[in-house]
């Protein structure tokens, strides 16, 4: 290995990255989530749900809390319905204890960016104009879809205006729709990490690098599976340079965890690219990176007052939605309980 990649892969943290000092200014805010955390579900409902004997029987183990769905209620819809409820919640409730309006405007945008996913793939492939776009963002659906149909992106902030010029030209290289998505995922990182340095605060900046390098990792493994010739998809950002990633596309699943010895990602790797190799499934891949990701916003208790907890409360919480959500999508079409288990483990 080239002595450039091993001293790009030593890092000055051995497990997650620093979460920076208290402020005070967040002492009451610090305390309404640390009484929230105490109600959130357990890993063991979640291993309970994937056991269930049915879909019906893990629905019933969210009857008694506030995922429960309303008697009389029918069908995944309304499963939905709740869960979209639980999440626009806990966005209010972020929204309302952050006293830095620049944090909530920041995780608005990923909302933004996900629009504009969707605008992009319906105005470059002519596929018409959905009603699936999120209100919760900095720029509202209508104003998106104005700024489409009238091709004035001037109205639109700049992130978002950057974004859609580069995501546009990526695509007419060869009209490939994946092109949208990479070069998105691209500003985005770069959106997040600039503006977390432009904040001052080292744990969103250590967040969003941590974020760039779980999405390498998938990205890395799913090229090798894939064997696609696409190397030039890293994102830059991570703590680790995507020259790093491009050089584990050249060993086999047994070697690309010794690649991450001096990183915290070794064992996550290691068990990835084993389930990958003798599953052909990314299951384990997706559950290690999660979990990874859920260590680092769990270390913001060394926090005793600070907006790292508020948002970490924000960030874990939607995890437990998405989770309900995958379990019982599992649940609800007969898959086979061992592999959900590999999912959530």
């Amino acid at each position: 290995m080239p002595q450039v990649k091993l001293r790009q892969s030593i890092l000055e943290f051995s497990t997650y990255p620093p979460v920076g000092d208290d402020d005070w200014r967040y002492a009451f805010a610090t305390a309404r989530v640390r009484a929230l955390e105490t109600q959130m579900l357990p890993r063991a409902t979640f291993q309970d749900m994937a056991n269930a004997q049915s879909f019906e029987n893990a629905l019933d183990m969210l009857s008694a809390g506030q995922y429960a769905v309303p008697k009389g209620a029918a069908g995944f819809a309304d499963i939905e319905e709740v869960l979209l409820q639980r999440r626009a919640e806990v966005r209010e409730l972020f929204a309302s204890l952050m006293i830095d309006e620049s944090i909530v405007e920041l995780f608005k945008s990923r909302d933004d960016f996900a629009n504009l996913r969707l605008a992009l793939r319906r105005a470059l492939t002519d596929k018409p104009v959905g009603a699936d776009y999120s209100p919760s963002g900095n720029v509202a659906p209508e104003v998106l879809e104005q700024a489409f149909a009238e091709e004035n992106y001037a109205v639109l902030p700049g992130y978002v205006r950057r974004a859609a010029e580069a995501a546009t030209i990526n695509y007419y290289q060869d009209k490939d729709v994946r092109r949208i998505d990479y070069e998105i995922d691209r500003l985005q990182a770069l959106h997040n990490i600039d503006e977390a340095r432009r904040l001052g605060s080292i744990f969103l900046d250590g967040l969003f690098r941590t974020q760039v390098d779980l999405t390498n990792i998938r990205t890395l493994l799913r090229l090798k599976f894939t064997e696609s010739e696409q190397i030039d998809v890293f994102l830059d950002g991570g703590f680790l340079e995507p020259a790093f990633y491009k050089h584990g596309l050249d060993l086999g699943y047994e070697a690309i965890g010794n690649l991450f010895f001096a990183t915290p990602y070794q064992h996550l790797v290691e068990v990835g690219a084993g389930y990958l190799a003798s599953n052909k499934s990314f299951l384990k891949t997706e559950g290690q990176c999660d979990r990874h990701l859920i260590g680092l916003l769990k270390s913001t208790a060394q926090i005793t007052a600070g907006p790292q907890p508020i948002i970490a409360y924000l960030l874990m919480k939607e995890h437990e939605i998405r989770t309900i959500r995958l379990v019982l999508t599992a649940k609800k079409n007969s898959l086979d309980t061992r592999l959900i288990l590999d999912r959530i483990a």
